[in-house]
């Protein structure tokens, strides 16, 4: 009966090894994921950001661009409206020649 005894207190200690075993390798491979998880984690939130950078930059570079076509169209659009024909600028000449020389 000693024998019974002191076998089953054998396999109780062996199975509190194995259970403490079985434990620390998963407290390693829990600690490994969560390790792989913030890596993955951190690549992620730099690789977002450097595409946000991109993005804004694109953003920036387009609205620079529409600016310039826009003053572009407007300088051309006051130069269109500005010029004067030949007739109209001989007016004016004479008009002010005629200002300047005080003859009505």
């Amino acid at each position: 009966m000693r024998d019974v005894i002191q076998r089953m207190v054998e396999a109780e200690a062996e199975a509190k090894r194995l259970v403490g075993q079985a434990q620390a390798e998963a407290d390693r491979t829990v600690a490994a994921a969560r390790k792989q998880a913030q890596e993955m984690l951190e690549t992620a939130r730099r690789q977002a950001q450097a595409e946000a950078e991109q993005i804004a930059e694109a953003a920036v570079k387009a609205a620079q661009a529409e600016r310039q076509e826009r003053l572009t169209q407007g300088a051309a659009a006051i130069e269109a409206e500005v010029r004067l024909d030949e007739l109209v600028r001989r007016r004016i000449v004479d008009a002010i020649v005629r200002c300047v020389c005080a003859n009505p």
